[in-house]
This record gives structure tokens, C-alpha cells and sequence, in this order.
């Protein structure tokens, strides 16, 4: 996510990123920005200090009241350096001071995401669900629980993001792979088969549940 005022600055970001390899939402203004990250919890945002309607600091210290440790990175300008400070005190991740160059944002974003990577390894539990990460292995009180490779990567990757908004098009683009398969069945499918393995009651999920019109989402 790319929050930017400067319209020739936030295309250049964007073309750069994205030939890179990143998918890239963009905005304009503060309240835009808040809202789409809060809305779909992307790996990292690159944030201008000085925004229209609401302030880049705010914009970062309203993310961390609210919970939302995604990844922020700092743009400042040169007459700017207690915004730094400020920035790094309320909760960004690290800065960069502009003019820059693209390589140096490259290379923070890189170690930013790296850095927020969720952790899944070891042994999680949610309901009557053990889920070991390091075996790739899934117990119920009942016993072991048969998953296919995929279907356990998609549950790992709903358990490092519990609690957030979840695509259908993201979690087909993340698990599956872009050129993998050209519809979003294929994810509502397999979802179905992990509430059938790990809900008591598949058909009212406690867990994975359906977000209407959007994707799902992972609870305890």
C-alpha cells in the first residue's frame, strides 16, 4: 500500500513496485490510506509524512492504537527530522528521506516484510484443532486429521492472519499460485473440505468463516 500525495512520485513507486514483483493499492490522502489498510491488511505500507485531510503520523499512530502491525515505512522530507523520530516513536518501522532512490526503498521494504513475516512453526490449537507446523501434521480429539499439501497451506495461511479480511483473489494469487487456476471456485471448494475435516459443525463454522461478497476470515 503506497499512501502519496505527490501524483508523478506515487506512479513512479507504484510502476517500480510492481515490476518488482508487488501487487500495489495506492491513495492519496490520509483517510483513504487508513481506510483501505484497515479494510485489507496489506504486508507493508509505504507512508508520505505531509498528506492531505490526515497527516501521515496520524495515519501511523491510528494503525497502532487500533492493533494493526503491518509493516510502515516512512516517507520524509530532509527539513523534516523530528517527524522521524516521532514517526519511529509511534510505531513506523523505519524511513527513508526523500530525494531517494528506488533501490533504497526497494531494499527496506524487503527487510520490513521479511522482518513481519507472521511466524507458523511449532504447535497451535484452536478448538479441538492441534495443529503442528513443523510436522505438517493435524489432530482432532478424535485423531489425526488427513490434509493434502494445499490444504494444509491454506489453513497455515489462515491461522498467520487470524483476525483479518481474507480475499478470495489474494488467497488465490498467495496459495495457489497467479497462473494456477482462473477462478475463485477452487478456493470456496477446498475451504468447504477443511470445514468438513475441522469444524464440529461444518455447515455453521465457528472458525472459517465467510465473509460475504469478499472472502473469509480465521477466528479462534
Amino acid at each position: 500500500m503506497v499512501i502519496e500525495d505527490d501524483s508523478e512520485l506515487l506512479e513512479g513507486l507504484k510502476d517500480n513496485l510492481e515490476v518488482e514483483g508487488y501487487e500495489v493499492m495506492t491513495a492519496t490522502n490520509g483517510e483513504e490510506g487508513l481506510m483501505q489498510v484497515m479494510r485489507t491488511r496489506p504486508d507493508a505500507v509505504i507512508l508520505d509524512v505531509m498528506l492531505p485531510t490526515l497527516g501521515g503520523l496520524e495515519v501511523c499512530r491510528t494503525l497502532r492504537d487500533r492493533g494493526i502491525d503491518t509493516p510502515i515505512l516512512m516517507l520524509t522530507a530532509r527539513s523534516q527530522e523530528s517527524d522521524k523520530i516521532r514517526g519511529l516513536e509511534i510505531g513506523a518501522d523505519d524511513y527513508v528521506t526523500k530525494p531517494f532512490s528506488i533501490q533504497e526503498v526497494l531494499a527496506r521494504l524487503q527487510v520490513m516484510i521479511r522482518r513481519g513475516m507472521p511466524k507458523t512453526t511449532g504447535v497451535y490449537r484452536f478448538g479441538d484443532v492441534e495443529i503442528d507446523f513443523s510436522r505438517q501434521r493435524v489432530r482432532r480429539e478424535n485423531g489425526e486429521v488427513a490434509l493434502s499439501a494445499l490444504e494444509f497451506e491454506v489453513l497455515r495461511y489462515f491461522v498467520a492472519r487470524k483476525g483479518q479480511i481474507i480475499e478470495r483473489d489474494h488467497l488465490l494469487n498467495e496459495v495457489w499460485g497467479y497462473h494456477a487456476f482462473r477462478t475463485t471456485r477452487a478456493v470456496d471448494n477446498l475451504v468447504g473440505r477443511l470445514r468438513q475435516k475441522l469444524e464440529p459443525q461444518p455447515h455453521e463454522p465457528r472458525h472459517i468463516l465467510t465473509v460475504y461478497g469478499v472472502g473469509y476470515k480465521f477466528v479462534e
